[in-house]
């Protein structure tokens, strides 16, 4: 009988990087930052950069970035920095030291900039400060991945799948964070639920992987 082949290991982030993405402010567990990481080293070759949606405080950015540097790339992050829904005054996620006193809003900008400081990955992140779908009818070029992680309303969740996905390039990834299929996750995963069935169910793209709340998905044709 023929020796069943062992899967190829997951590339894993180097020590230093593990433990930035562990100290810095954010919501993402080890395991699913693990699978990001295996991702986008996979999508990294191809040559593109990789952009993220949502980049909070950082957290997830450290590993897009490391990924980007490893292959000579670069990594885009997209985030207004005012937060989203369920971080604003009065929501289970909100946190107080994200608040700019001066203008009583939230202000995320400060520390996720000490974050790729701290990380020393400032030189291979692109950070845009903007509203995603702006930034997006701005974009014209190709990605290798696209990492949907900002609000989880089915406005903002909707309108960056359509603004972004039809740039994930041939044989790139779509990356789609919070995906809870159960309704009691009303306000941190359905929305991100129904945009991962809606790319599915286009033909476009192929799910290759899932790690918890993470779905990573192959585009495979054209289409949103």
């Amino acid at each position: 009988m023929a020796a069943v082949a062992e899967p190829a290991p997951m590339p894993a982030p180097e020590p230093e990087v593990l433990a930035a993405f562990e100290a810095a402010k954010g919501f993402m567990p080890r395991g699913e930052g693990l699978a990001l990481y295996a991702a986008a080293t996979e999508a990294a070759a191809l040559g593109l950069p990789l952009l993220e949606v949502g980049t909070y405080c950082g957290r997830s950015t450290i590993l897009l970035a490391a990924a980007a540097r490893r292959a000579g790339g670069s990594a885009i992050t997209v985030d207004h920095h005012r937060g989203s829904e369920e971080q604003q005054p009065g929501w289970e996620y909100h946190d107080p030291e994200t608040v700019d006193p001066e203008v009583g809003r939230m202000d995320t900008l400060p520390t996720f900039r000490r974050t790729l400081h701290k990380a020393g990955l400032e030189d291979h992140v692109i950070a845009v400060v903007g509203r995603s779908p702006q930034v997006a009818r701005a974009w014209g070029g190709a990605l290798g991945l696209v990492f949907i992680d900002g609000g989880h309303t089915d406005e903002h969740a909707t309108a960056d799948y359509e603004g972004w996905a039809p740039h994930v390039a041939e044989g790139g990834l779509l990356v789609i964070h919070d995906v809870f299929p159960d309704p009691v996750d009303i306000m941190t995963g359905q929305a991100p639920y129904r945009v991962y069935l809606r790319a599915l169910e286009s033909g476009a793209f192929e799910e290759i992987a899932v790690t918890d709340s993470l779905r990573v998905l192959r585009r495979t044709a054209a289409g949103i």
